[in-house]
C-alpha cells in the first residue's frame, strides 16, 4: 500500500544512520525520519476514518432508499401511460 519509493527512502536513510550514528542516537534519528516521511503521506487518524465510514454508510442507505422509491415511481409511470398505436 505504501509507495515503494518511500520504503526505499526509509531503508536507505536508516542504513545511513546506522553507519554514522552512535547506537544511543539511532532510535531518536529513526523516529525523526519516520515522522518526516509520515507528514509527507496523506494519512488520517482512526477517528477520522471511522467518521467517514459512518458518513459513507449513511449515504449508501439513503441511495438505496432513493433507488427503491425511483423504481416504484417508474413502475407507476409506465402503468399509467396509454399504449402507443
Amino acid at each position: 500500500m505504501l509507495n515503494q519509493k518511500i520504503l526505499d527512502e526509509v531503508t536507505s536513510k536508516i542504513n545511513d544512520l546506522m553507519a554514522q550514528s552512535p547506537v544511543k542516537d539511532v532510535e531518536k534519528n529513526i523516529r525523526a525520519i519516520l515522522a518526516g516521511i509520515f507528514t509527507k503521506l496523506d494519512l488520517v487518524t482512526r477517528d477520522e476514518f471511522e467518521v467517514q465510514r459512518e458518513i459513507l454508510k449513511h449515504a449508501r442507505e439513503k441511495l438505496t432508499a432513493l433507488e427503491e422509491k425511483m423504481a416504484i415511481l417508474e413502475g407507476g409511470a409506465t402503468n399509467t401511460q396509454a399504449p402507443e398505436k
